[in-house]
């Protein structure tokens, strides 16, 4: 690794842990929200789907802004954006306001997670494993950290609002650490519009998009609907807050191993495989007998969804050699992913409503994981290179 790599291992700490939290501290707290905001479910799913839809739609713009203010600038307004969004929902007492929020933080969240898939290729071309298995575990660590002490510090305050408003101090921590640490000249090699469009036409580019946002979606519920589903079945606040919280640490803990393991070859289906097979034992573990060792439930799902996140990154970014194409093949994969992820939650509250429980939720996520189970056969190494053979030979613009 170059000198710089601490500094910059400890930015990619420091930013991924920024990432989640503000999804994951809303279940928790969601029977203190509605009591106060008089929300619906359906109300309360708009605070996951509208970030997530913001995440997915923002994210193809993403190699077109670091192109133009480089990642430094980019990073840094973006994160300025996170904290905002947090620290505005301190004074937030409608659903409407916290639905705005909720956009600010998906915006900031969106450029992102668009441009540091190239910074991390570009900074560790021989450790990328390593370093996108690190920012994936940051990003589920932050989860668990927003499930957590959101109620806790909620109830320390006797006000939710402080509970979802504590997340601005370590996003503006994470800004001024990415104008430090960042070089000011740093851009990312311009990606063409000819070339963007090139990726949109190939097959590959929308298999990536349907699989990232298919298992993106079993995230998303869980982040919604996971406290609220064992709060009807009695748990508290706390109890349940700290159940995701288990769930999100799994989910680091499969995001940081998986990618490491995976290194050795360039075929990621079988750990793929693998990470699929435990979401479906999770979800079937909810459906069937969800109180029978909900803990295990979470866990196991949570493996799997922090895993499968990790290494299908790995993957976008194992597609093409050059940094800025793969990074723009990782964010238009985003761009197309976290808008069908962003829907799930609505779908589960619509099926709670008319079924009046979460199990047909859960029963829906576990046919999701099956059907991209089937897709994962069609990515193996030998077809990368066939799968965007036109995008990979247009010489990169300086």
């Amino acid at each position: 690794m170059a000198s710089g790599a601490p500094a910059m291992l400890g930015l990619v700490v420091l930013v991924g842990l920024n990432l989640r939290p503000f999804l994951t501290a809303t279940g928790p707290l969601a029977p203190a929200i509605r009591a106060s905001t008089g929300m619906t479910l359906q109300g309360m799913s708009l605070l996951t789907l509208m970030p997530m839809l913001l995440m997915g739609l923002c994210a193809f713009a993403g190699p077109a802004v670091q192109a133009a203010v480089g990642a430094r600038g980019a990073m840094a307004w973006a994160l300025l954006l996170l904290a905002s969004g947090s620290l505005l929902r301190l004074w937030t007492s409608d659903g409407t306001g916290l639905v705005g929020t909720a956009a600010l933080l998906g915006l900031g969240v969106a450029v992102v997670q668009a441009v540091f898939p190239a910074v991390l290729k570009h900074h560790f071309p021989r450790q990328l494993a390593v370093a996108t298995g690190l920012y994936s575990a940051m990003l589920m660590g932050g989860g668990a950290l927003g499930a957590r002490l959101a109620p806790v510090i909620a109830s320390a305050a006797g006000d939710w609002h402080a509970g979802l408003a504590w997340l601005a101090l370590p996003a503006l921590a994470a800004a001024v650490a990415a104008m430090r640490i960042l070089p000011a000249a740093e851009r990312s090699e311009a990606v063409s519009a000819i070339s963007a469009r090139a990726l949109l036409r190939r097959p590959r580019t929308w298999l990536l998009m349907v699989s990232f946002g298919l298992i993106n979606g079993g995230y998303s519920s869980i982040i919604a609907w996971l406290p609220p589903f064992y709060q009807e079945r009695g748990w508290s606040p706390a109890a349940s807050g700290g159940l995701l919280a288990l769930m999100a640490l799994s989910q680091a803990t499969a995001a940081l191993l998986c990618p490491v393991l995976a290194r050795r070859g360039r075929d990621r289906r079988g750990w793929l495989w693998l990470t699929m097979a435990l979401q479906a034992i999770g979800f079937a573990g909810l459906v069937a007998m969800p109180d029978f060792l909900p803990s295990l439930w979470a866990m196991t799902v949570g493996a799997g969804l922090g895993g499968c996140f990790a290494l299908t990154m790995l993957v976008a970014l194992d597609h093409l050699p050059d940094p800025a194409r793969a990074g723009a093949l990782a964010a238009l994969m985003q761009g197309g992913g976290f808008p069908l992820a962003a829907i799930a939650p609505w779908v589960v509250a619509l099926l709670h409503e008319s079924t009046g429980g979460f199990r047909a939720g859960w029963a829906m996520h576990l046919a999701s994981v099956a059907f991209v189970a089937c897709l994962t056969i069609r990515l193996a190494p030998r077809s990368y290179g066939p799968a965007l053979a036109i995008v990979a030979e247009r010489p990169s613009p300086r």
